[in-house]
């Protein structure tokens, strides 16, 4: 039995990154711990409905409904607001955790103050990765490639010496590059199906504990049309929604099917005007709660982002990947290398391919069998209850020094 210890969480105001943690939280909640989660105020609601005190602090990344243009185009875009945010963000979270100093930390991989406070306060700190982590050989592979020439550019010295003037200050002697992607101890929110080079994983510092999914009744239910004989989900998550000529490419591909059903989930970026006349069998939304409907449906349409892709896999939902940004070109070709997937870019994706590419997924029984056994091996890597185990294996280790 775990004596129940104060366990603080950090996170940033992203889907992505929030939604993945949520279950592990529930989970400690309920075996008695007291558990804070330090998160923008757009999402206090969400993690209070965990059990847990929501520690709210201003950030100054683009909101979860900002346009993805917000975070730029090129790698230093991309990092250097998650630099500046922790600056700003540490001195506020070290005045909120003032004499309520936590047990240990759990924290996002976005979330550079977590660290810095667990070194401070002298506890563990586990980050749970919601997507890929790096292998043996990623940084020869990967990041060295994607980082030589922004390196050798005066902006890309001076973020990288702000970065270790930062962590000098605070006692830290790592590299900025092994700080945020060499963590001391992960849990692997995602199936080690989705992880690439999955053999040359260090699995001493990163334990695979897959999907944490609860039954999310709060989002509401999903009930399948009578009549419909397949049914189709098409979302490109949260971000990346701003693409009305995608989505009337998939009303041309699936609504003349005899049968068929759609779900259209289009975001908050798209008037559904834009989509014209929307014949019968089609229903379009803003937002969805997509594992209900995923449960019933027959396709899945998704940008591969690391959320979507579980949850298909969870539910043995056949994927048509049409990635957008980020870590999505890989977990398409990873959903397409296990053979459940199909990946189209997005130019690609006219009406035809999308029908034509669907009609060949469902009615082939090797795409069913692959994820049978996917969706096998992902219960077995005991998902929210093996995490909590985990996480509380860590506490019993640091009582016992």
């Amino acid at each position: 039995m775990t004596t129940p210890a104060h366990i603080a969480m950090f996170s940033i105001a992203a889907h992505g990154h929030v939604n993945p943690s949520l279950e592990v939280i529930r989970e400690l909640v309920a075996r008695g711990h007291r558990v804070t989660y330090a998160i923008p105020p757009v999402f206090a609601e969400k993690v209070a409905a965990t059990g847990a005190r929501p520690v709210p602090y201003t950030s100054t990344l683009p909101g979860p409904e900002a346009d993805p243009e917000a975070w730029g185009s090129t790698p230093l875009d991309n990092v250097e607001p998650f630099l500046a945010d922790a600056i700003q963000a540490l001195p506020q979270l070290a005045a909120a955790y003032a004499g309520d100093e936590p047990g240990l930390v759990l924290h996002d991989i976005a979330s550079y103050p977590a660290r810095v406070l667990a070194h401070r306060w002298g506890v563990p700190a586990i980050s749970l990765s919601p997507n890929l982590v790096a292998w043996e050989g990623y940084e020869e592979e990967v990041a060295e490639p994607m980082w030589a020439e922004p390196r050798r550019t005066p902006r890309g010295q001076a973020y990288y010496a702000r970065f270790e003037a930062w962590l000098a200050g605070n006692g830290i002697t790592q590299h900025p590059d092994s700080f945020v992607g060499r963590p001391a101890r992960s849990l692997v929110l995602i199936p080690k199906a989705l992880q690439p080079h999955a053999d040359r994983v260090d699995e001493r510092v990163h334990t695979f504990v897959g999907a944490c999914q609860g039954d999310r009744a709060d989002q509401g239910d999903w009930q399948r049309p009578a009549g419909a004989e397949k049914v189709v989900l098409v979302s490109l998550g949260s971000a990346f929604t701003n693409q009305p000529g995608f989505y009337r490419e998939c009303v041309r591909a699936f609504a003349g099917l005899p049968g068929w059903h759609l779900v259209l989930q289009v975001g908050r970026h798209v008037d559904p005007a834009e989509l014209g006349d929307v014949p019968e069998g089609v229903e379009v939304h803003d937002w969805i709660p997509q594992l209900a409907v995923l449960r019933q449906a027959d396709l899945f349409v998704t940008h591969a982002g690391a959320g979507g892709s579980q949850e298909g896999l969870a539910t043995a939902t056949p994927m048509i990947a049409v990635p957008q940004a980020v870590d999505q070109f890989g977990n398409a070709d990873m959903l397409q290398s296990l053979g459940v997937a199909r990946r189209l870019d997005t130019e690609e994706a006219t009406a035809d391919r999308l029908r034509e590419t669907a009609l060949a997924l469902v009615a082939d029984p090797e795409v069913a069998r692959r994820l049978e056994d996917v969706q096998a091996e992902m219960a077995k890597e005991g998902g929210t209850r093996r995490a909590a185990d985990l996480i509380e294996a860590e506490l019993r280790g640091r009582v016992g020094k």
